[in-house]
């Protein structure tokens, strides 16, 4: 049977995973790269977004691909609003200092430019490690459920 301290530690475990995924939905949110570039590991992490942003062995690359798309600009506006929401974490302590999980995400994005909407339902498949006495992503694939994309209608608005 696991001692108060062992099964505390665990739950400090769990917490810290959690929170780190959603500092890492914020930050994405937040058109934050050096926030979302701390989540991940040093080096070599194992990331895959699927068809649409590909594959990297690093999170650099994640990063650099996302700059280019999240944080370009028209008229000192953002082109691109993403909205993340995770829900439904399953984390696994694994082992002493690392961790997998899954995730689902709700992920909504607007193209002020092109005027479409996307709704993309899709799951995480993530790996975690201790690093530097923090939790980090060291794995991160995305599945993509579903997605919906439409041109939004001449009166709608988009207020930023």
């Amino acid at each position: 049977m696991p001692t108060i301290e062992e099964r505390l530690a665990r739950l400090e475990a769990l917490e810290e995973i959690r929170m780190l995924k959603h500092r890492y939905f914020r930050a994405s949110d937040a058109k934050d790269p050096v926030a979302m570039r701390a989540c991940f590991v040093a080096d070599g992490a194992d990331i895959y977004y699927g068809p649409a942003l590909g594959r990297f062995d690093d999170a650099d690359g994640l990063v650099d691909a996302y700059s280019r798309i999240a944080l370009r600009r028209v008229d000192d506006r953002y082109v691109i609003l993403d909205m993340h929401h995770g829900m439904h974490p399953s984390i696994r302590l694994i082992g002493p200092g690392a961790a997998t999980g899954a995730w689902t995400l709700r992920f909504r994005q607007v193209d002020v430019q092109a005027r479409t909407e996307r709704v993309t339902a899709l799951d995480y498949d993530d790996g975690y490690v201790v690093e530097d006495a923090e939790w980090k992503i060291a794995k991160c694939h995305v599945r993509v459920l579903w997605s919906i994309e439409r041109t939004l209608a001449d009166d709608v608005k988009v207020i930023v």
